[in-house]
């Protein structure tokens, strides 16, 4: 069985994040969706959630895929986070939310490590020791 390395680490924590917010979504919307009027006017929230639900799962099993083949969730998972970044810059930059930067700024610095990991080699599994060879 193939071990998860640290691009699957990534993945695995990152799809995990993604599919509980996805979730906490649809069960319990954050109360104060000022700063998401420009998603929510585009798709309805249970949209969202379900994006955000379906690029964790997808980060979930490319965890286990080698490198090159887990490309699919290093591209969904900063992609799902771009609409509530410019969401919440607009809600900023229009007035209607003062604290969209804050929450801009965050999502876009949470996805940075994302980004790194995509680019890291796996490195080499090392050899299993021979026995010391006996005269």
């Amino acid at each position: 069985m193939r071990k998860l390395g640290r691009r699957g680490t990534i993945l695995s924590s990152y799809g995990l994040v993604w599919l509980l917010y996805g979730f906490g979504q649809l069960t319990t919307p954050q109360p104060d969706q000022r700063g998401l009027q420009l998603v929510l006017s585009l798709q309805p929230l249970e949209f969202w959630g379900w994006c955000w639900i379906a690029a964790g799962i997808v980060a979930l099993i490319c965890a286990w895929a080698p490198p090159g083949r887990d490309a699919a969730a290093f591209l969904l998972l900063p992609l799902v986070v771009v609409p509530w970044t410019v969401s919440y810059l607009a809600a900023w930059l229009s007035g209607d939310f003062p604290r969209g930067w804050v929450a801009a700024a965050v999502w876009a610095v949470i996805t940075v490590p994302v980004l790194v990991a995509a680019g890291w080699p796996e490195p080499p599994r090392a050899k299993k020791a021979e026995p010391p060879y006996e005269h």
